[in-house]
């Protein structure tokens, strides 16, 4: 009897056990979130070999800290140059340059925009260009330069060589030429270039075996005549931007006014201990 009795209480209790386990939620840990320190964000070049022998850390970084924009006041000198940016001493007959000086003109960004003279007696390197623009009393200059590579080789009119009117007349000469169009912007009081555009250009033809270079230069003639406008655009469209910014920062703030919904109704701060003190007033406000 005791035995049975035992086995009964051991089965309920097991079954209050289940339909405890069968209604109760499983609650399962709960995974907090760790506080970890906010990185540091670099501020120094740590590479010893990024180091300009020309330039201290401290005067790069004034540069990099200081904001870039446009004085539309000073004068503006397009001057031509050649490699590592020396002044072009070669006769000036390329059409870029007077493009360039007539689209600055005519947006009216400088006070005056001129083309530079290379023949003043300076120096070849950078210390001869600040000379230039000395003399011409321009803050800026437009450094203008263009290159050009050039291909030539046999098509397949070459094939007529062994007769005679096929080596005079064919066109079995294949003449290649591709370029670039620069305009450096110089600030030359401070020594920086604000901005650098390029109008890439290319041309093919196929020609008699004769003048090559003659035709070569036909080539680039027209390239440079048909970029000229295009170059001229990226320029003044840049130099717009950068008077846009000026502008912008100096800009005044928005004034605040005296009748600001956000605040309370009552008289100003700055007279409010004066109309307090008056004789005449009811709750501050003057009768």
């Amino acid at each position: 009897m005791t035995r049975r009795v035992a086995g009964l209480l051991l089965l309920a209790g097991a079954g209050l056990v289940q339909a405890g386990c069968s209604h109760a939620p499983l609650v399962s840990p709960a995974m907090h979130a760790i506080d970890l320190p906010a990185p540091t964000a670099l501020g120094d070049d740590h590479f010893r070999r990024d180091r300009p022998a020309g330039l201290s850390e401290e005067a790069l970084k004034a540069i990099l800290d200081a904001p870039v924009s446009l004085d539309e006041t000073q004068r503006l000198g397009v001057l031509p140059v050649t490699d590592a940016y020396r002044p072009e001493m070669a006769l000036p007959l390329p059409p870029v340059p007077a493009e360039l000086t007539r689209s600055l003109d005519a947006a009216g960004l400088f006070q005056a925009t001129s083309e530079v003279s290379t023949d003043w007696p300076v120096d070849g390197d950078l210390p001869g260009l600040r000379e230039l623009a000395a003399r011409y009393r321009s803050g800026y200059l437009l450094l203008y330069r263009h290159r050009f590579v050039d291909q030539s080789y046999a098509n397949a009119w070459a094939w007529l060589y062994p007769t005679l009117i096929g080596a005079l007349l064919a066109p079995s000469r294949t003449l290649e030429t591709a370029g670039v169009l620069e305009a450096t912007l110089f600030d030359v009081r401070t020594g920086t270039i604000l901005f650098t555009v390029y109008e890439r250009v290319r041309a093919r033809s196929d020609e008699t075996p004769w003048g090559d270079d003659r035709k070569l230069r036909s080539m680039k003639l027209r390239l440079l005549e048909e970029a000229a406008g295009k170059l001229a655009e990226q320029v003044v469209s840049k130099a717009r931007h950068l008077i846009a910014m000026r502008r912008r920062s100096a800009a005044p703030g928005p004034v605040s006014s005296a009748f600001d919904p956000g605040r309370s109704a009552g008289p100003p701060a700055a007279d409010a201990a004066a109309v307090a003190h008056s004789p005449r007033s009811i709750a501050g406000y003057p009768l």
